[in-house]
Formats: structure tokens, sequence, C-alpha cells
């Protein structure tokens, strides 16, 4: 996998897409510009198989225990869960820009749309990089999982992408993003906890968007049908927290019996 040159401008929604997901500069993987208005002319499907990773990014095969509640007392503990925050939104909008490519038969307001939700992605990055710094740390000094490109790249059509990455990974942060909210909270660290609450606020909207076009991909939204599209091993109990946040999933479109469903999982 070649990263498109430097210095060549992009033209097209795709050419600046793949030049994002391969790009192996820091700087451009947290501002990459804004990109242009209009697609190709004729693009055929381009499935990245991995992102192009900064020097500065330590990329690690598996995760340490996970970062406790009492833990984040510590200010050095708070900068890694938000550094760990951080890589996940870069994953995310890097995913977006990989449907983009790989789906590019689907739908064009499909794929505007995923651009849009690249964008936000990208300006969570930078919210939690600011809080990072703010505590004294800076981007790569934590080590990194690529996990979530492991498991989406796997997605074979923009029903299974919308199925795992929306409602699947992005339905779950709705119900952790109040939980370590109120875990900045109780550690004292109240701007931490506006712009967790924030962000959790506005990954709504990308769940939302990711029902309406489950619906319009497959006619419904059944919750047999949301995990038969699941690509193997994903499955329900993965792709939640606890407890379940009913009222922003519930904002996001999802019915009252889905959630059911989700919950007895």
């Amino acid at each position: 996998m070649s990263a498109p040159s430097a210095s060549a401008a992009a033209t097209t929604i795709e050419a600046w897409a793949e030049r994002y997901v391969t790009s192996t500069d820091l700087a451009h993987k947290i501002d990459p510009g804004e990109p242009p208005t209009v697609f190709a002319d004729s693009a055929p499907a381009l499935r990245l198989v991995a992102p192009g990773r900064p020097p500065a990014l330590t990329v690690v095969s598996k995760s340490k225990r996970s970062i406790g509640r009492e833990q984040l007392r510590l200010p050095r503990w708070r900068a890694q869960l938000l550094h760990t925050f951080w890589h996940h939104e870069l994953q995310a909008a890097e995913l977006m820009c990989w449907a983009l490519l790989a789906f590019a038969d689907a739908p064009r307001a499909f794929r505007r749309g995923l651009l849009k939700v690249c964008r936000d992605e990208i300006r969570h990055m930078q919210l939690y990089q600011a809080q990072v710094e703010r505590l004294g740390h800076r981007l790569g000094e934590f080590p990194v999982r690529d996990w979530f490109w492991q498991r989406v790249t796997t997605c074979s059509s923009p029903t299974q992408f919308v199925a795992l990455l929306g409602l699947g990974f992005e339905g779950g942060n709705l119900d952790h993003a109040d939980r370590f909210a109120a875990w900045f909270t109780e550690a004292g660290d109240h701007e931490a906890a506006r712009v967790q609450t924030l962000v959790g606020r506005e990954e709504i909207g990308h769940v939302r968007f990711a029902v309406a076009w489950f619906r319009r991909f497959t006619g419904g939204l059944e919750f047999t049908r949301w995990v038969a599209e699941l690509p193997a091993p994903m499955s329900p109990k993965l792709l939640h927290g606890q407890p379940l946040n009913r009222h922003a999933r519930a904002r996001a479109g999802l019915p009252e019996s889905f959630l059911d469903a989700l919950a007895a999982t």
C-alpha cells in the first residue's frame, strides 16, 4: 500500500479519503484540511488493508488491562484513557473513509454522509488531544491498538458496515460515554467530563445515521436481522455497555423492542 504524494492536491473526495487513511503524518491525521466537494466521475472499489501510522504512535497487538475508576484520580491515568479515546476517534475517521472507498457503488448520499461523520470524528480527536495535553502529556506517549480496524474491515457490504460500526461500536459508545463522564466528574476533572459528555451527545447523530441507512438497506430494523449482518465473530454482547443508555439510543432512533432484545444479551 502506498500513500498518495503529499504534494499532490486532492481534487476528489476519494483522493482526500485515501490520503487520510494512508498518511503517516501525525499532523495530517489531526487536521487534514477541507475535503473537495466532488466525487470522482468513476471510482473503482478500493479496500485498503491497513491505515498509515505515524512513527510517533506505538501500535501494539494487545491492550493492557482496562483503566479502572479509582485510577482516574491520577492525572496520568486520565490522560492515558483520553489518549485511548483519541485513537478510537482516529480509527473511526479512517474507517469512514475506508467505507467510502470500499463501497464505491453505494448511494452518493450515503458516501457523503460517511464523509460528514468522518469530519465529526476528526473534530472529536482534536477535543481529546487538547485534554491529553492539558494534563501534561502528548500524543504518542501511550501505546495504541488498531482493534476497530481488525474488525470493521471484514465487512463485505454497506449494510454490514453500518451494522457493526454504526449500530454496534458507536451505539456502544452511547452507553460508555455517560459512565466515563461520571467517572471524570468523580475524579474532579470537570473539563474532561464536559468533553466526554459533548462527544457522547454528538455520537447520537452518528448512530441515527446508521439507523437510517440500515433501514434503507434492509427495509426495517429488526434485532435478528441486525445480528445476522454482524460479521463473525462479533456478537451483540460485545456491542453494548452496562447499563444500557436507553434514552440516548432511543434518541438515535432505536425502537424499544430492539433495546429490549439488546439488553437481554
